[in-house]
């Protein structure tokens, strides 16, 4: 059963981390990516206690919270209106989409060797991390824009940590980490509100 639900969470974090990768509304991405924090912290629950995991899951949603108040207001319609309009390459969904199914056909693989390589994690615990670690890199790759960047960053950021939390469990890091995400957070969040006054100008 527990096996049945981790690839459950792996299959949550694909879904998302492509919803997130596709999307060109602001809020669909939040939303994916308060999402996807809930299959991060399945998978991290199975290494740390209950109340650690939910720190990384609490954090998560302060930090999607923290980025959609940076839209709220004047400014949200225009810089939608900005997003949904961009261009083919390499920010289109076809290139994403094909490159995204490039970047997972080389992860899985990887993923069932990688238990084999550090002991304590699974395979489904590497399948997540991987596809997190990769997406979020592919993200960083194809855009600029401070919100897009920001996701890419927290989800690369989410990957790490799965695998980081198989061979780490102290409360110090996870306070650490958690500062990590809401610090990159709050700079997503000037950086917004920073473009959004450059375009109302």
């Amino acid at each position: 059963m527990t096996s049945f639900l981790s690839w459950a969470a792996v299959a949550l974090l694909l879904a998302t981390s492509l919803g997130i990768l596709l999307t060109r509304d602001w809020r669909w991405e939040l939303g994916l990516l308060a999402a996807q924090y809930v299959g991060v912290f399945w998978l991290i629950d199975m290494h740390w206690p209950l109340a650690m995991a939910a720190t990384k899951l609490i954090t998560g949603w302060m930090a999607a919270t923290a980025l959609g108040m940076s839209y709220l207001g004047e400014g949200a319609g225009r810089i939608s209106h900005e997003l949904a309009h961009e261009p083919t390459l390499p920010e289109g969904r076809l290139f994403r989409g094909i490159t995204a199914a490039a970047f997972l056909l080389a992860v899985m693989p990887v993923s069932l060797q990688v238990p084999l390589l550090i002991p304590g994690i699974g395979a489904a615990e590497a399948a997540g991390g991987l596809i997190l670690m990769s997406m979020g890199l592919l993200h960083l790759g194809v855009t600029a824009r401070p919100l897009r960047v920001i996701v890419g960053l927290l989800t690369a950021l989410s990957g790490f940590e799965i695998f980081y939390t198989a061979v780490e469990g102290a409360a110090l890091v996870s306070a650490l980490m958690a500062m990590v995400n809401l610090g990159l957070a709050l700079a997503g969040s000037y950086l917004i509100l920073a473009s959004k006054g450059k375009s109302l100008s």
